[in-house]
């Protein structure tokens, strides 16, 4: 297992950007494609919010109404007063009933955006090249799919449901408050300014503390991911109080931006309290004047009464509470931005090289078995070369094996052969065709694959023999079991072939799993078959027997085999001996230990004894 280094952040960097270089104008972009395919739901859901921010600015209004019924002594009118308690009653009703639907609507845009989001990312991870999954750590690209797809609708929800009903509130506010006196409205409109700059100032310093937080995260659940999914090797290596001391100084750092980050963004709502104070503190005073004086509006002259003042009052709340509102939402929204960033940079991220216009679909019974590869050249980064000057024909039905010292290309030949990456110059044909002119489906069900490193799914035993041929039967697939060796543990199994195993096999031991991975390519049976170390983790007697079967199996179709075993093939047609990305000797077993070369002194570093 390789323990990850990760740089610890310097003073040039403090300031994150947004993920890939990214702005909030480009991710919005986005964000509005994925909103058109709800324009529907999204235009009902404004209409809801138009008419409950109407329906909660009449309250008010009739509460004013009620107060001047009730002024002066024996003067209450309370058949009046009735019907305008009725009147809000049913206003209040009406309003609770359409807030329930708008957050209906709300909440099936929001999820429906993010589900629509994972499934895009989750299906740009099946097309992304090999060289993605490899320079990537699995934790993060795991943190953009879930933890912060998951923030990304936390931040979409609270700008729906609160962000249009709060600029609507404002709206209507004014304009209400226009209707029963210009001049309070004025004042109140003047401070409102104020507001707005304290609440833009702190925001746009948190933005970057939230896109750091989102880049920790996902650091720290890297290397969770990492430590978890190789907890063996790290308790074999005793290297558990190092995992510790990593996870700590992540958990710390992520401790220290996330407190910052919320610090600070929580500044925002008392700042903008206090401002919206001064608002209601100038409404009462300029009220309580101009009714004292029994004075009017400076500017229209009508009057102002009681009733009125309470309504203004209520008003320059009403007014103020959406900027509270706004200023959290406007937060919620940074770190909902950043994240979804983060997600575009891997739904965006260059997919594998697309398959060739009009591409063949090669039929299994058009593969004859032959591989031409002619003056290949390679290398997994620019500045290191690997293979080079790489040539080699193989006629139907020959057994070549690929030996060398550890870093000398030999599963890089394979990962070739089967496209997982491109050569950079020269080509590999099979059975007369440039690998690069068919369809990458159709070259991958050519070829039957065992490789050391196993890999099955959390289901059934039978699941995961079949899963190259899913429509198999009981008796193929136990046939298959059978021929691999791997029928009498199984039926040792609480369940036999329907005992459900975990990711990567749960608690079946490593050579249990190859077991399987060796009996799913013995049901498939393709034209063309790779081995790459695939008796590994198998015991001696038990490998002998497996050979015999391969024997069988490799019979009449051209087989590739990787090993560091050199007992495993002798009997190969072909042996390449490879180094440095070239191939320095070929041949049959007796052929190279005459010659006494390198292969030679691979054979007797293995028997000297």
């Amino acid at each position: 297992m390789a323990i990850i280094k990760r740089k610890k952040t310097s003073a040039s960097n403090k300031r994150a950007a947004m993920p890939n270089g990214a702005t909030y104008k480009e991710t919005g972009k986005k964000v509005l494609r994925y909103l058109k395919n709800y324009k529907a739901l999204f235009s009902l859901s404004l209409i809801l919010a138009i008419v409950i921010v109407a329906l909660t600015l009449y309250v008010p209004v009739l509460v004013g109404e009620a107060i001047d019924l009730a002024i002066g002594k024996g003067n209450v009118d309370f058949d009046g007063i009735y019907k305008i308690l009725l009147k809000i009653g049913i206003v209040a009703g009406a309003t609770a009933l359409l807030q329930w639907l708008m957050n209906v609507c709300n909440n099936r845009i929001t999820f429906g955006i993010v589900r629509r989001l994972r499934r895009d990312a989750f299906n740009k991870i099946q097309e992304l090249p090999l060289s993605y999954v490899d320079s990537h750590p699995v934790g993060d690209t795991v943190s953009r799919v879930i933890s912060d797809a998951d923030q990304f609708s936390d931040g979409l929800l609270m700008g729906f449901s609160q962000l249009f009903t709060g600029v609507l509130t404002i709206l209507g506010t004014i304009a209400f408050m226009v209707s029963i006196n210009i001049s309070i409205t004025l004042v109140v409109i003047l401070v409102t300014p104020l507001s707005l700059f304290v609440a833009a100032f702190i925001a746009k310093n948190t933005h970057s503390l939230f896109a750091k937080q989102s880049k920790t995260r996902a650091e720290q659940t890297a290397l969770i991911d990492e430590m978890i999914g190789e907890q063996k090797v790290v308790a074999a290596f005793s290297h558990e109080d190092e995992a510790l001391a990593q996870f700590d100084e992540i958990n710390e750092r992520l401790a220290k931006c996330s407190l910052k980050a919320v610090f600070y963004s929580s500044l925002t709502n008392p700042c903008t309290r206090f401002v919206n104070n001064l608002v209601y503190a100038g409404v009462a005073l300029v009220g309580a004047l101009i009714c004292v004086s029994g004075g009017g509006d400076f500017i229209t002259g009508l009057p102002l009464t009681v009733g009125s003042l309470t309504s203004l009052l209520s008003y320059a709340n009403q007014y103020t509470k959406p900027f509270n509102e706004i200023s959290g939402v406007i937060t919620e929204l940074q770190n909902a931005i950043v994240c979804a960033a983060r997600v575009f940079e891997l739904i965006d991220a260059e997919p594998q090289i697309p398959e060739a216009e009009n591409a063949y679909d090669l039929q299994d019974t058009e593969v004859d078995g032959r591989v031409h590869i002619e003056n290949v050249e390679f290398s997994y980064t620019p500045d290191r070369e690997l293979i080079k000057d790489f040539n080699l024909s193989i006629e139907n039905g020959q057994r070549v094996a690929i030996v060398g010292p550890t870093g000398c290309g030999k599963t890089t030949v394979i990962n070739l052969l089967m496209r997982f990456y491109d050569v950079n110059s020269g080509k590999i044909e099979v059975s007369g065709h440039d690998i690069r002119d068919l369809t990458r489906s159709s070259l991958r069900r050519s070829y039957g694959m065992v490789l050391q490193e196993t890999w099955l799914k959390s289901g059934t035993i039978r699941e995961n023999i079949a899963m190259g041929k899913p429509d198999a039967t009981d008796e193929e697939i136990k046939a298959a079991a059978k021929e691999a060796h791997a029928h009498s543990f199984i039926r040792q199994l609480p369940k036999g072939y329907d005992t459900v195993i975990g990711e990567d096999g749960g608690a079946l031991s490593q050579g249990q799993k190859q077991l399987l991975c060796i009996a799913r390519v013995l049901l498939c049976l393709p034209p063309m078959l790779i081995l790459d170390e695939a008796t590994s983790s198998i015991d001696t007697r038990t490998e002998m027997k497996i050979q015999d079967a391969f024997a069988k199996m490799m019979k009449g179709r051209t087989s590739f085999v990787v090993a560091h075993r050199l007992s495993t093939i002798k009997e190969a047609d072909v042996i390449l001996v490879m180094n440095n990305g070239k191939i320095i000797e070929k041949g049959n077993h007796a052929k190279l230990l005459k010659a006494d070369g390198f292969y030679a002194k691979l054979w007797n570093s293995q028997f000297e004894n």
